[in-house]
């Protein structure tokens, strides 16, 4: 039986540009129904599917997700071998139908620490989406946000950037965001109180939302509360509310 979506009321909330996710609680979802933690990342990449579907009818211009950190390489060999398996399936099954979608992806990260045949999926994904206008998909994959910073300050060296010159926009044009706005709205879900090394530069105004749920239960509705509460912030930059 296909589920009917509850209708919900956009015209009543602010819809952010650019929102970005940290997709946590895959292993600890998995554990509540004494599963396997690869059954958790299987239902986390399910769940994505579901989540791409609401950006896109909810008019979210930019999406960016927290796929695989650098700091992710410590855990346990038989798990990060089991995540690659997923992304490279997910790269066989599902880019056709994002592509089909309209879903444009970027890659953000160090694609050099990933195997020669995963490395050839995914550029060959992001040259058949790069024309594509509904809805940017950033994956931040194999990425830090302090390595993303060294990267950035390496290649302006290599570039001979003298220090009178740098400025906010110079450093941004340096970044693996360059040419995109900074996330309007951060979403960790799990409850966890941790940016943990994601997007460090460019959320630096960002409102962030905690959501209960582990990632696989975070769908539609936990998508829409959060716009929700970030309707009723006041963002002020750094200013007062009436400037």
């Amino acid at each position: 039986m296909i589920r009917q979506k509850k209708p919900l009321d956009l015209t009543a909330i602010n819809i952010p540009q650019h929102v970005a996710i940290i997709m946590d609680g895959n292993g600890r979802w998995a554990r509540q129904r004494n599963l396997p933690r690869e059954a958790g990342h299987r239902a986390g990449v399910e769940n994505l599917r579901r989540i791409i579907d609401a950006c896109v009818e909810f008019g979210i211009q930019i999406l960016t997700i927290y796929a695989f950190s650098t700091e992710n390489w410590g855990r346990p060999e038989n798990e990060v071998r089991a995540l690659m398996r997923i992304f490279s399936r997910v790269l066989d099954q599902e880019i056709h139908e994002l592509h089909a979608q309209g879903v444009c992806l970027h890659h953000l990260g160090d694609l050099t620490g990933i195997s020669p045949t995963l490395q050839k999926k995914v550029l060959k994904a992001i040259e058949l989406t790069k024309d594509n206008k509904t809805l940017i998909l950033n994956v931040a994959f194999n990425y830090g946000g302090r390595a993303e910073i060294l990267h950035a300050v390496r290649q302006m060296l290599c570039d001979g950037v003298s220090p009178d010159s740098l400025t906010e926009e110079l450093f941004n044009s340096y970044m693996f965001t360059a040419g995109l706005p900074d996330p309007d709205l951060v979403i960790r879900t799990s409850g966890e109180l941790r940016v943990s090394n994601f997007l460090i530069w460019q959320a630096a105004y960002a409102e962030f939302v905690a959501a209960p749920e582990y990632w696989p239960a975070f769908g539609r509705e936990e998508l829409y509360q959060a716009l929700v509460a970030y309707s009723e912030r006041d963002r002020r930059f750094g200013r007062l509310s009436d400037q």
